[in-house]
């Protein structure tokens, strides 16, 4: 059997099968895509460790190194990419947009902005795609600057932002009742354009990530109440 089932990919397998589970529960049925907002946390949580887990194997291969590395990316483009441009879909489902398109009297006012909002998640996808493949292209030059400089770095917004950034956005949808669809479409434009932009981000260390770990369990668990007091 090809791959690699060792402890050191479970955590991206688990990721990418959280991704999955939450692309269908946001685009089938009515949509649910607060649900599908908490699998996407739970991407983001197992993808912040599943690096270290990995590293603490010290006798990975190179077959093993670089799988690892190949399934990281393809798993992040599924969870971080197609995951919150189809929560945004399935948000825009039901929000009522589309029921306006089938009105006669609306259908020239909100076919353009359709027209838009889809472009945009389309957008957001591709973007993800092409940081995703640039990160893996240029990982040993990062590596060998890094050496050098002794700061390792990022170029471009991180996909797995997202996992941060559009909880958040639905935090807020849930807690103050309003109708927030464009702004999220907003948002997904504003971090696709991130994705791409020829900037250096600074990895995070353990306490940088011990920090933005806390961060998203706190998100979890408003996500949670305002889904909860929203009912």
């Amino acid at each position: 059997m090809i791959g690699v089932y060792d402890y050191t990919v479970i955590l991206t397998y688990l990721s990418l099968i959280s991704g999955v589970l939450g692309i269908i529960i946001a685009v089938t049925g009515a949509g649910h895509p607060e649900v599908g907002i908490f699998f996407l946390m739970v991407s983001g949580i197992l993808d912040a460790l599943d690096g270290t887990v990995a590293r603490t194997k010290k006798d990975r291969t190179e077959l093993e190194k670089n799988f690892g590395v190949q399934i990281d990316s393809l798993a992040d483009l599924v969870c971080f990419g197609v995951l919150p441009a189809l929560i945004g879909l399935a948000q825009l489902r039901i929000s009522g947009i589309f029921t306006e398109i089938v009105k006669k009297k609306d259908y020239e006012g909100s076919f353009p902005m359709l027209v838009i909002l889809l472009v945009i998640s389309v957008f957001y996808v591709l973007a993800a795609l092409i940081r995703l493949a640039y990160f893996n292209c240029t990982v040993d030059m990062r590596n060998e600057e890094a050496k050098k400089s002794g700061v390792s770095y990022y170029v471009g917004l991180p996909v797995t932002s997202s996992a941060l950034v559009f909880p958040l956005v639905m935090i807020i949808h849930l807690f103050s009742r309003w109708n927030l669809t464009v702004i999220y479409f907003l948002v997904m434009l504003l971090m696709a354009i991130a994705f791409v932009m020829n900037v250096r981000v600074k990895k995070p260390g353990k306490i940088g990530l011990f920090i933005l770990i806390v961060i998203g369990l706190v998100e979890f668990a408003a996500c949670v109440y305002a889904f909860k007091t929203s009912i």
